[in-house]
């Protein structure tokens, strides 16, 4: 009976009546634990009503079979409270439901799994007839996918580049252009945006007072960071009045308004204002957390704050705490930047040399730190030693490549670290360490599935320039297999006919001609506009600019039939200088080696005499000689002491 009441409830239930309809619900349930409709009913009250702590207790109640039965709602009760890997590993389970997957695009995105959210969205637009009212939306949820991936650093697979006029209708997707305009670093353009989204926003008839103002705010936070990244104080401070923080009602906005607005203010003159004002901010936690990016930049915020006011030792204990549950090593920005800060405090405000002599004890107990070795790195670089710094990253490098974990290997054949290492290199000229370390890389990276393109092309353009053929042939196959992915790029286009050239010129005959000619890629550029903004000038220009100065340099005719006079600065003159009088030729020769010296005395001539070599030899010379000779090979002679103390008169001392 209660059973039928229940389904007649059921099918006359508005979205007005939860309550009546948990309380239904409850009355079944009370007659008949094991009753899976009436805990169905419950669980989409509770759902509907915000309760999923209270809605995941019903769902542990019921088992498997109410699991099952209501595998959606259990994975949005699940996705609602932070849960989010057991969410998308039940939802991605259901089939044959539109809702299933728009849940499942959600909880990858709160996951910061962008690339797969991509993905959703993009499989949802391709099924038209199914599209209903969820193209608006489905076009608002791509655009901040896309954003999402450029922040995160993977801007090959982002889908939208600028906004159509469908796009800049909604507020929404505008907002989200703006953001992908600002992860690029484009921030001139995502302040049109984000203005043009304000404009849409306040002029929408379907918000209330109250949804646009709460809508207003996010906006409002970003264009603050947009001006306060473009210097732009006054305009900053004019946006400043419209931000009323408390009123957020979202806790990672909440903290990000607070952190802007703090940065914005006068706090800087004083660090301890500094420091009460960032740790004010409160915690956001659960589905409402901050994403990483985010999160590095706050915590990046916080520490320098720290150290600002000298609490090296809290550092030191805070980072060595959270490193040590980390991954080691690493490549995330996260962990790297908690060794960073980790250094910095150890340093206790050193930089240069002792800086270096504070942190390098640390890294000998973590050679494989990455954070900790770019650090010492950077170190070496500001004082000048390029040569040790690569010494540095080229150890740490080695140890990883001998380790047999997986992971150290990923690690050390890491896009990022290997740029930095080639910018090393560069800067002393090392081209044939590049193509070695670009050439390892991908041999490595062409085993994995996932292989960076940008790593790849750099490695198949330096091979290009080797002599030996077998890097001839590794380019030669890196450029076909980007060619084969993507017969559009002309880059992967004009460097598989390079590397095949030389290899076999017949397989690449026909594909010359495709390739577009330098007149035409060079049509558009405005020579006078590069110069004028800093670029150097082409090469016809600055070869007619050498032959001027070298002519200009050039002697006449009549100075080069004579020898150039030089002529010297007063200030190099002594004072005695007569210009009537001709110099002493012999003026630049030790004193002693003038043939107007004339030595002084017994000793000065028997010095004198000993060093006749290749010079003028007299009759008095030999004498000389011979005397000096027979003075040696007396018995007693020579040393330091002097004559024999047999033949010394005594005498008063």
């Amino acid at each position: 009976m209660a059973t039928q009441k229940l389904s007649s409830l059921l099918q006359h239930a508005s979205i007005d009546d939860h309550d009546e309809l948990l309380q239904s619900a409850n009355a079944a349930l009370a007659k008949s634990k094991s009753d899976v409709q009436a805990q169905h009913a419950k669980v989409v009250a509770l759902v509907k009503l915000d309760r999923y702590d209270d809605c995941l207790r019903v769902f542990e109640e019921g088992g498997d079979a109410l699991k099952t039965r209501a595998a959606l709602e259990y994975a949005y009760a699940l996705y609602k409270t932070g849960q989010l890997d057991a969410a998308i590993d039940i939802v991605s389970k259901i089939t044959n439901s539109r809702g299933a997957r728009h849940l499942e695009a959600q909880a990858s995105y709160r996951a910061e799994k962008f690339r797969r959210t991509a993905e959703i969205y993009e499989d949802l637009t391709k099924d038209q007839s199914a599209l209903d009212n969820e193209d608006n939306d489905l076009r608002i949820n791509a655009w901040a996918a896309d954003a999402q991936l450029q922040w995160k650093g993977y801007p090959e697979f982002v889908r939208h580049n600028r906004p159509t006029r469908d796009d800049l209708e909604a507020f929404e997707t505008v907002y989200n252009a703006a953001c992908l305009s600002i992860a690029k670093g484009e921030f001139g353009q995502g302040e049109v945006l984000l203005k043009r989204a304000k404009e849409l926003c306040r002029t929408s008839e379907d918000l209330t007072p109250e949804d646009r103002d709460a809508e207003l705010l996010p906006i409002s936070v970003q264009q603050l960071y947009v001006l306060i990244r473009q210097e732009k104080s006054e305009e900053a401070e004019s946006v400043l009045q419209e931000i009323s923080v408390k009123d957020i009602p979202e806790l990672s906005t909440k903290k990000i308004a607070e952190n802007n607005v703090t940065l914005i203010r006068d706090t800087a003159a004083n660090p301890f204002v500094l420091y009460k004002a960032l740790h004010e901010t409160p915690e956001s936690t659960g589905n409402d957390r901050l994403f990483d990016f985010q999160n590095n930049i706050i915590n990046g915020n916080f520490n320098a704050a720290d150290l600002l006011v000298h609490k090296y030792d809290g550092i030191i204990r805070s980072t060595s705490k959270a490193r040590a549950q980390a991954p080691y090593p690493s490549t995330e920005s996260g962990i790297n930047l908690l060794s960073v800060f980790n250094a910095a405090a150890l340093a206790r405000g050193e930089t240069g040399t002792k800086a270096l002599k504070a942190i390098l004890p640390a890294l000998e107990r973590r050679p494989k730190d990455i954070g900790l070795v770019l650090t010492a790195a950077q170190l070496y670089v500001s004082t000048g030693n390029t040569t040790a710094a690569i010494a540095t990253l080229e150890k740490s490098l080695h140890l990883l490549e001998e380790s047999i974990s997986e992971q150290d290997r990923e690690v050390r054949f890491n896009p990022g670290l290997l740029g930095v290492l080639v910018c090393l290199y560069k800067l002393e000229g090392r081209k044939v360490q590049i193509r070695i370390e670009l050439g390892k890389a991908a041999a490595y990276w062409r085993t994995q599935a996932d292989a960076p393109s940008s790593l790849l092309r750099a490695a198949a353009a330096s091979l290009l320039y080797s002599s030996d053929h077998s890097d001839l042939v590794t380019a030669s196959e890196i450029f076909t297999d980007l060619y084969q992915k993507n017969s559009t790029d002309r880059f992967a286009s004009a460097g598989y006919v390079a590397s095949q050239a030389t290899l076999d010129y017949d397989k690449v005959a026909t594909h010359v001609d495709r390739l577009p000619a330098v007149a035409d890629l060079v049509s558009g550029i405005d020579v006078s506009a590069l110069e004028a903004a800093g670029v150097s000038p082409s090469s016809a220009t600055t070869a007619a600019a050498a032959a001027t100065i070298a002519s200009a340099r050039k002697r006449s005719a009549a100075d080069k039939q004579g020898r150039v006079t030089k002529r010297v600065r007063k200030s190099r003159l002594p004072k005695d200088y007569d210009p009537s009088k001709t110099a002493d030729p012999e003026r630049w020769l030790p004193l002693r080696d003038r043939s107007s010296y004339r030595p002084r005395g017994r000793k000065g001539k028997q010095r004198a005499a000993e060093r006749t070599q290749g010079g003028a030899v007299t009759d008095k010379t030999e004498e000389a000689n011979a005397s000096a000779s027979q003075q040696r090979n007396q018995p007693g002679g020579g040393g330091g002491g002097g004559a024999s103390k047999k033949n010394k008169k005594k005498g008063k001392r």
